[in-house]
């Protein structure tokens, strides 16, 4: 009876809030298109007079669906707004030149793009000729550039804004938003480029300068968010369209989208349905469990992994795959669970199952392909839906089997260690933060060449947390480690494939 409830409540909870999220939209047209390799969707809103456009722009292994909150709040306000996709990202096939390494080819390609989109958005049917900006992170750099070199550009908004390119009169009519939960560096350089236009240090929410002439300035913090959550904001949205208002002169019609909460309703609804659909898996494994690890066996066989992998790899090269840091991140996913292996076997814990244990083989391909199904499928498409891009594009596919040399022997030695047997509580999560201390280690010691896994950890953290859930119900039912190891390491290397960014070497 409590799995029938929860599995009816899960349902009710993805059902309302894809209805929810959906309904934001009402009174919208949405047409997807490209230009090029240029994916874009235009969001045009009820009224049939000429308005104007806002381009939006995501951030680094962003895409456009990811800034669909603001497209969709600034469309219902009366705005035409369109979102694209950078080259490299999402599903744009087209490769980011230079990467992370040449910073002026990569400049040049993000810009470039960014006309492509701006010419092809004044000329728009509904347009009324004036365009504005609105981009975040990666992209607040690319917007203010493009709109000091632009100055018919009528206004930018620059959110989680780090750029030198900004100068006392440019861009005209500056807003940036930051998450009042961002780094600091990130919040300084904000008030520092809107105390430039002030000439004085510059207050929260005081617009400074003029919008007849282009100097007005305004600093907002968001409340509650951070990085990614500024992007869902309530104040972000309700800044930028007022910021907007007072430089076009449209009049605000009072609506933000509020998805944030109705996409945290969503997975809720998916992770808890999970408990009651994995005690319809059949059991793969019969007779006693193997005896677990002693907690000091445990914590050695942890620990060496995670000090050994960053420093083998640290000097090694690691530049052989087209997508950036996939490659580092595959060795050390492989070279992590290698290393677990050896450390079990050298200590004479190899023993996943019993002697006297049995596998039903044709339960397990079953057990493997439902687990496999359900870890991705129920994750990617709501996320492509409502999110950002997590559709692999053709090119990509290669990569989720590249990926995946490194996620399978790293989920499957963790399962090994943490759930043969009768799992030790809590050795689950010790090997986790043991996992990401020694990513951290890998930064410290090439902060240059991987920072961007700093970037990452937080949701690297929320995959170990959602599958780590999963993984726990699929053992409980089958008793075979394999299971989760299979359907997990997919489910991660799927991630990593479709999301990191693709780049020219």
């Amino acid at each position: 009876m409590l799995r029938r409830t929860i599995a009816v409540a899960s349902i009710i909870a993805i059902a309302l809030a894809v209805w929810q999220i959906a309904l934001a939209e009402t009174g919208l047209t949405v047409v997807r298109q490209y230009i090029g390799t240029i994916p874009l969707t235009v969001f045009r809103p009820a009224a049939a007079k000429p308005v104007p456009v806002i381009v939006i722009c995501h951030g680094f292994a962003g895409s456009q669906q990811m800034m669909r909150p603001f497209a969709v709040t600034l469309a219902r306000n009366g705005y035409l707004a369109v979102t694209f996709d950078f080259p490299g990202h999402a599903r744009n096939t087209a490769p980011l030149p230079g990467g992370m390494n040449d910073h002026e080819a990569s400049g040049r390609a993000l810009l470039a793009s960014l006309h492509e989109v701006v010419s092809f958005a004044r000329g728009l049917p509904g347009s009324d000729g004036r365009v504005a900006l609105l981009g975040h992170s990666m992209a607040s750099d690319t917007v203010v550039r493009y709109a000091r070199d632009n100055t018919a550009i009528t206004a930018t908004i620059a959110v989680s804004l780090f750029s030198r390119d900004v100068t006392a009169t440019s861009p005209r009519n500056l807003l940036v938003i930051d998450g009042a939960l961002e780094p600091s560096f990130l919040r300084d350089e904000g008030f520092r480029v809107v105390s430039m236009a002030a000439g004085k240090p510059a207050e929260e929410r005081v617009t400074y300068g003029s919008f007849a002439d282009g100097t007005a300035r305004r600093m907002v913090l968001a409340a509650g968010a951070e990085h990614i959550g500024v992007l869902y904001a309530r104040d972000s949205m309700v800044e930028a369209v007022a910021w907007l208002n007072g430089a076009t002169g449209l009049k605000e019609t009072g609506f933000s989208d509020r998805r944030g909460p109705w996409l945290g309703l969503l997975y809720l609804g998916i992770v808890a349905l999970a408990w009651p659909l994995s005690h319809l898996l059949p059991r793969i494994v019969s007779g006693p469990p193997p005896i677990a690890l002693r907690w000091p066996r445990l914590l050695l066989i942890a620990a060496i992994p995670a000090v050994l992998t960053p420093l083998i790899l640290w000097q090694l090269p690691t530049r052989f795959l087209p997508i950036l840091l996939g490659d580092y991140l595959v060795l050390h996913f492989g070279l992590y669970g290698l290393l677990t292996f050896a450390a079990l076997r050298v200590s004479g814990s190899t023993r996943p199952l019993a002697a006297t244990a049995t596998v039903d083989y044709r339960r397990f391909a079953v057990a493997v392909l439902a687990t496999c199904v359900y870890c991705v499928a129920a994750i990617a498409v709501p996320t492509d839906w409502f999110v950002t891009s997590y559709r692999p594009t053709p090119d990509r596919l290669a990569l989720v089997l590249a990926m995946l040399c490194g996620t399978l022997p790293y989920f499957a030695a963790d399962e090994y260690l943490t759930r043969a047997g009768t799992p030790r509580r809590g050795a689950y999560v010790m090997t986790k933060v043991f996992f990401l201390a020694s990513l951290l280690l890998a930064v410290a010691l090439n902060l240059q060449k991987l920072f961007f896994l700093l970037i990452i950890v937080p949701a690297i953290l929320l995959c170990f947390v959602v599958y780590g859930l999963f993984g726990t119900w699929i053992y409980r039912r089958t008793r075979h480690p394999m299971i989760g190891a299979l359907a997990v390491s997919l489910a991660i290397a799927w991630g990593i494939a479709v999301t990191f960014p693709l780049v020219s070497r």
